[in-house]
């Protein structure tokens, strides 16, 4: 009997992004840092959902952990423009704090230039491979979504593919 198979993801000396994220969760609470110890809370419990999603519980890579962490930070942003539009200025202010705390784990999003290079280069190659006008935008889509996955929404990419397609 004795021994016990690892957990998927603990590595010995590695530390995962999740681990990370609850090591910056007892710091946050041991300092009282509210806006912190809440938002890591929300988002630890949103990949906890994702990793018991489905027919099998699984523990999910730092690709996973991240894309879940892009969507609360999503969600921070849709919240904060909803609340600024209803006027409560308050709950905007606050969901726009935890959006850019949790920014702070995210890759560093490309810059406009960056984008419009990569999508003018996924044209190109789209075009070689007989892709033309309005109608190639999901040929387009399918070269430039892997080269900036988590380095940019996918609201931006699609404006700058429809932008250079037009």
């Amino acid at each position: 009997m004795g021994a016990t198979a690892p957990v998927p993801g603990r590595l010995k000396g590695m530390t995962t992004l999740k681990a990370k994220l609850q090591e910056d969760l007892t710091t946050a609470i041991k300092a009282r840092d509210e806006l912190g110890s809440s938002t890591l809370r929300l988002t630890l419990a949103a990949i906890t959902k994702e990793e018991v999603a489905g027919k099998e519980a699984r523990v999910l890579s730092d690709d996973e952990v991240l894309k879940v962490i892009a969507k609360e930070a999503k969600k921070r942003r849709e919240a904060a423009e909803a609340f600024a539009q209803g006027g409560r200025d308050e709950q905007a202010a606050r969901e726009t704090a935890e959006g850019e705390f949790l920014d702070a784990y995210l890759p560093k999003q490309l810059g406009d230039d960056e984008l419009d290079a990569i999508v003018a280069q996924a044209v190109e190659e789209a075009r070689a491979a007989g892709a033309e006008g309005p109608r190639a935008m999901g040929a387009v889509m399918k070269i430039v979504n892997p080269k900036v996955a988590g380095l940019a929404e996918g609201g931006r990419v699609a404006a700058a593919v429809k932008k250079q397609l037009s």
